[in-house]
């Protein structure tokens, strides 16, 4: 695999040029993160099966194989290195801490405290977060976009139920929606250099052996094991969580997320509950009750509203042109027309 030097601002990416002000390559973000946040959500149902299996380990495998799985894709397409700066670097490494280490770490450690339920609507707030984040970067409030996301809130909300814990619950969860809100925001200014493929594979690879210190230290401390072997059932959980989850899921994400900006990419996480409830409902785990069916049509009505709004503000000076480039970056075609 070549090792190539980090690209100049505005330089194409692994996944295409940068973000696109036109209608197409909107429709193609929103897809992209509508399908991610999809994926996340099926997840639940497999990490069910990993109840009695090891959080910190199972995460660092989990992580580790989907590093592997981005790096090998890397090196088949012939997409180069890019060396991230050290700022980057840094930036990187607390996407890992806390958008994937730390929201892990929480989300478990909140529902001993707190019902799984109210878990998911403090972390069902990221919507709303992430809107008032891009409106205050902005200076400007999108107040269509702000509205979709209190009303997809509210829907995951009434699709959670509500739910109760103690105080350090709540703060646990509040943890977990900051590490979620993190997940995309740290992500943005890295995605024009190096593109959704190189941050998920960066990102996965750092979350490895911070997980694996946390789990070493945690095996001293309680005596309880970091990695133990899984059986048929965790083995394919497991897989389908690295590959499918991580690797996919994470891909379309910030290639998404490039595209149409964290404002309205939000929206989308809204999405994540009603995919749980629609793959335990579809597997026969639990049953479609009235309350779920009225939070799902009310997250679907934030989503109309919001997605309504176009992706970028068609007044906008059109960006400057890209400096010139001796060649491509190679791997430009991997995701549909740009992103993360």
């Amino acid at each position: 695999m070549a090792l190539a030097p980090r690209p100049s601002r505005g330089v194409p990416s692994d996944d295409g040029d940068q973000a696109p002000d036109r209608p197409g390559p909107a429709r193609s973000g929103d897809l992209r993160c509508a399908v991610g946040m999809v994926i996340v959500g099926s997840s639940f149902v497999a990490s069910a099966a990993l109840a009695d299996f090891p959080v910190l380990g199972g995460q660092a495998a989990r992580y580790a194989v989907a590093a592997l799985v981005l790096l090998a894709v890397l090196a088949a397409r012939r997409v180069p290195w890019v060396l991230p700066s050290p700022r980057a670097l840094l930036r990187l490494t607390l996407l890992a801490a806390t958008g994937l280490v730390g929201f892990s770490v929480l989300v478990v450690e909140s529902a001993g405290r707190a019902d799984p339920s109210l878990v998911g609507a403090v972390v069902g707030a990221s919507p709303v977060v992430l809107a008032t984040a891009a409106a205050l970067r902005a200076r400007r409030v999108a107040v269509r976009t702000l509205a979709a996301a209190v009303v997809v809130t509210a829907g995951v909300v009434v699709v959670e139920g509500g739910g109760s814990g103690d105080p350090v619950g709540v703060a646990l969860a509040l943890g977990a929606l900051a590490c979620e809100v993190c997940f995309s925001l740290l992500a943005v200014p890295l995605l024009p250099t190096l593109g959704a493929l190189r941050v998920s594979a960066y990102a996965c690879l750092l979350a490895v052996p911070q997980l694996a210190v946390l789990g070493l230290v945690r095996q001293q401390v309680t005596g309880q094991p970091f990695l133990v072997a899984p059986d048929a059932a965790e083995l394919a959980a497991l897989a389908y969580l690295a590959v499918v989850v991580t690797a996919v899921a994470f891909l379309l994400w910030y290639s998404g997320l490039a595209a149409i900006g964290p404002a309205r990419a939000g929206l989308f996480a809204g999405l994540l509950p009603v995919s749980a409830l629609a793959t335990s409902v579809a597997l026969g785990f639990e049953a479609l009750d009235a309350r779920s069916l009225v939070g799902s049509l009310v997250v679907g009505a934030g989503l109309v509203l919001g997605l309504a709004a176009p992706a970028r503000d068609a007044s906008a000076p059109a960006p400057a042109p890209r400096a010139a480039v001796e060649a491509p970056v190679p791997g430009a075609d991997l995701a549909p027309q740009r992103l993360p």
